[in-house]
């Protein structure tokens, strides 16, 4: 879907030809940068002068992050903690790429399917490095099911599931922040006025709030099914 305005995309366009095909061509390589930058802002001012007694923003950071990691201990357990700067990291880029849909001229990343495949990917590939962790090569038992005589029915199913989990994680993610860049797309067209696509855009702060926590979700029990003991 080709944007009439992408701020981002115009500025490298002042940079030459090969910059402006490079944005044009990639605008969510673009937007991910602009994500990351943001991250990287706040990051530094939440952790700029630390203290016993926070500020409003070192409070404000901490709300969120203890939130999150009482939350993924409640759904993972204790021994999760050590997860959480992934699966925290997760959460807030892909929450700040759904958001950056919401402001005129940007596009968020996550309404591209090579980034929220990517992010599927992480996930996927580190469960399996958290299976293999914790259990060695007897992490093979995941696969081959409780009984042995119907092991190679089980590994077809399994590898299936598996991979499916990077389809569910990319293509969810995906079909919604797409189409709800289609949506304010067709009523700006129609309209024209910024007033008239508002109550989508309200919408839109919440759907970027659920999805970014169903993928944060579905991340801890993946990564909690790859700590427990096959059965």
């Amino acid at each position: 879907m080709e944007h009439p305005y992408l701020f981002f995309v115009k500025l490298f366009e002042m940079f030459g030809s090969d910059m402006a095909h490079f944005a044009h061509t990639y605008p969510h390589v673009v937007y991910t940068w602009v994500a990351m930058a943001i991250l990287i802002i706040f990051g530094f001012l939440a952790g700029k002068g630390l203290s016993l007694v926070p500020n409003k923003l070192q409070n404000f950071f901490e709300i969120i992050i203890s939130g999150m990691e009482e939350f993924m201990v409640d759904v993972a357990g204790d021994e999760s903690r050590w997860l959480f700067p992934l699966i925290g990291t997760i959460f807030l880029y892909i929450l700040t790429c759904n958001l950056l849909g919401l402001i005129p001229g940007f596009f968020p990343p996550t309404a591209s399917l090579n980034t929220t495949a990517s992010c599927a990917l992480v996930v996927v590939v580190f469960t399996h490095i958290i299976g293999v962790k914790y259990h060695g090569a007897a992490y093979i038992k995941h696969f081959l099911g409780p009984v042995w005589w119907m092991a190679p029915l089980i590994v077809v199913i399994e590898i299936i599931g598996h991979a499916a989990r990077i389809l569910s994680l990319s293509f969810r993610l995906f079909g919604n922040m797409m189409g709800h860049e289609i949506v304010l797309s067709i009523l700006f067209g129609l309209a024209g006025l910024f007033l008239v696509p508002l109550p989508i855009m309200t919408l839109g702060i919440f759907v970027a709030l659920v999805q970014a926590f169903v993928f944060f979700l579905l991340s801890i029990i993946y990564f909690s099914g790859a700590m427990e003991h096959a059965h």
